[in-house]
């Protein structure tokens, strides 16, 4: 028999975490799941999956999340070959949780997850671009391009210059005691 994953309704899913019967793993990166989660969610980003097993505690059953309930949807075939056997999805993610009025844990003061943050500045710069190329030189059309083939580059390669640049930014940096 294979293991298979199906959707579970926000409310089916929480009144299945009070009674203890299922554990919630968020599988989206730290910087999504530090800015806002599901109260008692663990964090286990789908990027270690397979490089550190699965352990669900006995008599428990596993519900994936992330925000949208799109990742999870597209990863489907992964997190039941990690859990094995009965799994779900919590369908609607983290924003379908906050549409049932159920409770989160938010920290406004969490930086942008890091993605939104290059969409942000490269949507910026493309912009500026096509504005600076227009009124002031057709020079400044080079910027857009240039972003343009960073993110063609990023996305071929995995690799994103900005990401790593913005990623040492000070408001990204973890704080000190």
């Amino acid at each position: 028999m294979t293991a298979q994953l199906t959707p579970l309704d926000p409310k089916d899913a929480a009144d299945l975490l009070t009674r203890g019967q299922a554990i919630l793993l968020d599988i989206r990166e730290p910087d999504e799941f530090a800015r806002r989660h599901v109260k008692g969610a663990r964090l286990r980003p789908l990027a270690t999956l397979e490089a550190d097993p699965l352990q669900i505690p006995k008599g428990q059953i596993p519900i994936f999340t992330c925000r949208s309930g799109m990742r999870t949807a597209a990863n489907c075939d992964r997190l039941a070959a990690a859990v094995g056997g009965r799994g779900h999805i919590l369908a609607g993610g983290v924003d379908g949780w906050a549409a049932a009025g159920l409770p989160l844990v938010e920290n406004r003061k969490a930086p942008l997850e890091l993605m939104r943050q290059v969409q942000i500045v490269a949507g910026s710069l493309v912009l500026a671009g096509v504005i600076l190329g227009f009124l002031v030189h057709p020079g400044f059309f080079g910027l857009s391009a240039f972003v343009g083939a960073g993110l063609t580059f990023a996305g071929a390669t995995g690799f994103c210059g900005m990401a790593r640049l913005l990623a040492l930014a000070p408001w990204n940096r973890p704080a000190r005691a």
